[in-house]
């Protein structure tokens, strides 16, 4: 089983690698949207947690707020993964 700071550390290399920035740049609590997410990376970075932790999206309960940070995303998707 995947632990939140694994998830977490999955979820900043990711984004990192979308928004072509070095990973120690990407701060868990800093918002999505002011790390420069625009709605194209959003899409890429649902891919890959439907890919990456077996998650359904539809299915999920992800809600919003759920996307405001990189921590907040982590703590959703360990829940969801129990």
């Amino acid at each position: 089983m995947v632990n939140t700071k694994q998830i977490e550390e999955k979820l900043v290399q990711r984004v990192a690698a979308i928004l072509s920035t070095d990973a120690v740049k990407v701060k868990p609590e800093t918002p999505l949207h002011t790390l420069g997410m625009d709605s194209l990376g959003f899409v890429e970075l649902l891919v890959f947690i439907e890919k990456e932790f077996k998650i359904k999206l539809m299915e999920s309960g992800l809600e919003r707020e759920d996307f405001k940070t990189i921590r907040a995303l982590a703590q959703r998707i360990s829940k969801v993964n129990e």
